[in-house]
């Protein structure tokens, strides 16, 4: 089974009620594990290490490796997905109201 299948079939087994500002505790509590059972809940920790830029020069001068490249890059790009996944279900879960408020925010962090 892919890893999009089991993140669709995880959505299904956990369905959390809107959040309306009434039950903000047991929201939070099934949000973490919805989002922690989908291994994203990593891009809400406060002391998330940044991805460096693609690497042009080692701190040598030289060249960096090929490989290095690419793991910067899916490292990148496997954060940038799942920062949307991360914001899209906090936002897919708020209120009307709160979605209206909160959608501006580009990041699930601002939220």
């Amino acid at each position: 089974m892919d890893m999009e299948s089991l993140k669709l079939m995880n959505q299904d087994m956990v369905k959390l009620d809107r959040f309306d500002e009434s039950n903000f505790s047991r929201w939070q509590d099934k949000m973490k594990f919805l989002l922690t059972t989908l291994e994203i809940f990593y891009i809400l920790a406060p002391n998330l290490p940044h991805i460096p830029e693609d690497p042009k020069l080692s701190e040598d001068g030289t060249l960096p490796d090929q490989a290095k490249v690419d793991e910067v890059c899916n490292q990148r790009k496997r954060k940038e997905e799942d920062e949307l996944l991360c914001r899209g279900h906090i936002l897919n879960i708020l209120s009307d109201r709160l979605y209206d408020y909160f959608q501006q925010m580009k990041t699930a962090k601002e939220i």
